[in-house]
C-alpha cells in the first residue's frame, strides 16, 4: 500500500482551532457496517449497552514544552521533552533542529541548565539537565503544554486563552504524567456522560500510553513498509487485562476510546486475542493488512491526511469506506483533529445503528 492512497483534501477553516463550548457540544458521525449516521456526541450512550466494557487512555499531558537561551549567543530556544532516555539524561525535541549538535548548552528558568550529548536519525536530542531535579514537576512550574501545530496561536496568547488550553487539552480522567499529546478522542468525555455511562450499566476501565511527537510526524516514504514508527511507552494492569479478557471470552462488547488504546492493546494482546499485563515500548504501525487481534468498537477523531493514524482507522474499516465517511464529513461541515468533532467505528452490532 502507498502513502498516496491516503491522502483528502481538507479546507483549512473545518480544522478546529478552539475547543466547543462544552466538552460534549461536538457533532458524532457514525459508521456502522451498513449505515452513516449523523448525530451528536451525547447520543453515544444510545450506541452503548449494559455490560458493555469501555476502555479509556489515562495518560496526561504534561507542561513539556520548554523555553530557554543558549549559553554561547543568548539565542532563544525551545525544548519538547519527550522520556527519560535509557543512557540517562532525557530523549527531546529541540529548536532550531539544526543546531541541537553534542555539546550544545542551553538555559531555562529557575537556574535549569541543559547540555545536548548525542542525537540519532530521528532529530531527537539526549539532553542532560542540571542540577539534579525532578524535570516533569519542573514542567508543570515553568513549561507550557505542547499543542498541535496545526492549532495556530501566536506568541502574544491571552493567559486566558492559555488557561482554557491547559484546562481543554487534557481528558477529564487524565491521571498519569508522561504524554506531548492528548488522545484526543477523550475531550469529549464529561464527568456527567461518564455518570450517565455507569448509570446505565456500562462499564469502565483504563490503560496507558504516553502519546509521543509521532502523532504528528508526517510519513515521508512513499512505501509504507519503509516507515519507521516513533516508539510510545504503554502499560495494561493486571487487573485491567482480567477485565478486558473477561469481556472478550464471554462474548461482550469491547469499546475503545482512541487510536492510542488501539496501540497499547493489540501491543499487549497475543495471537489468541488475550490481553498480557505489562509494560514496555510499542512501535506497532497498523495498516490495511494488519491482523487484528481484539474485537472491539472505537470512539475516535478526524485525523490528518496520509496519517498513520488515518491508515489505522483505514485498517479497522477499510479505506474506501473510510475515505467516502470523511468525504462525507467534510461536506457536512464536521470539524476536524484534536479539537474537531468525532467519530464512531461500529464492528458489532449496537440497538441505535440498526
Amino acid at each position: 500500500m502507498s502513502l498516496s492512497k491516503y491522502h483528502y483534501e481538507l479546507p483549512l477553516e473545518l480544522i478546529a482551532q478552539h475547543p466547543p463550548p462544552s466538552r460534549e457540544d461536538s457533532r458524532l458521525l457514525v459508521l456502522s457496517p451498513g449505515s452513516l449516521q449523523h448525530r451528536a456526541f451525547p447520543d453515544l450512550l444510545e450506541y452503548l449497552s449494559p455490560g458493555d466494557l469501555v476502555v479509556f487512555n489515562d495518560t496526561r499531558v504534561f507542561p513539556a514544552r520548554l523555553f530557554g537561551r543558549r549559553s554561547e549567543t543568548g539565542g532563544k530556544a525551545e525544548v519538547l521533552l519527550l522520556h527519560p532516555a535509557a543512557a540517562g539524561g532525557w530523549n527531546v525535541l529541540l529548536r532550531p533542529s539544526r543546531r541541537g549538535r553534542p555539546g550544545t548548552k542551553l538555559e531555562f528558568p529557575g537556574g535549569l541548565r541543559g547540555s545536548v550529548r548525542g542525537r540519532d536519525d530521528t532529530g531527537t536530542c539526549r539532553m542532560e539537565f542540571s542540577p539534579p531535579t525532578d524535570l516533569i514537576e519542573y514542567a508543570w512550574r515553568y513549561g507550557t503544554v505542547p499543542l498541535p501545530p496545526y492549532i495556530r496561536r501566536g506568541p502574544a496568547v491571552s493567559e486566558e486563552l492559555s488557561a482554557r488550553d491547559s484546562e481543554r487539552y487534557q481528558t477529564v480522567y487524565a491521571a498519569r504524567d508522561g504524554a506531548v499529546a492528548a488522545p484526543t478522542a477523550g475531550l469529549h468525555f464529561t464527568p456527567e456522560f461518564l455518570r450517565r455511562m455507569e448509570q446505565k450499566g456500562v462499564e469502565r476501565e483504563f490503560v496507558t500510553l504516553h502519546v509521543g511527537p509521532g502523532t504528528f510526524r508526517p510519513v515521508r516514504v512513499e512505501d509504507l513498509a519503509q516507515h519507521r514508527m516513533h516508539s510510545e511507552h504503554y502499560e495494561v494492569g493486571p487487573a485491567a487485562a482480567e477485565r478486558i479478557n473477561r469481556q472478550l471470552r464471554s462474548g461482550r462488547r469491547l469499546w475503545l476510546v482512541g487510536t492510542t488504546a488501539v496501540r497499547a492493546l493489540e501491543s499487549a494482546a497475543d495471537e489468541e486475542g488475550l490481553v498480557s499485563p505489562g509494560r514496555g515500548w510499542t512501535d506497532i504501525f497498523i495498516r490495511p493488512g494488519y491482523r487484528w487481534r481484539l474485537s472491539f468498537n472505537l470512539v475516535t477523531n478526524f485525523h490528518l491526511p496520509a496519517s498513520t493514524l488515518l491508515m489505522l482507522v483505514s485498517a479497522l474499516a477499510g479505506r474506501e469506506r473510510i475515505l467516502a465517511a470523511y468525504a462525507e464529513a467534510i461536506r457536512s461541515g464536521y470539524r476536524f483533529f484534536s479539537y474537531g468533532d468525532a467519530m464512531a467505528i461500529l464492528r458489532t452490532d449496537c440497538p441505535s445503528a440498526k
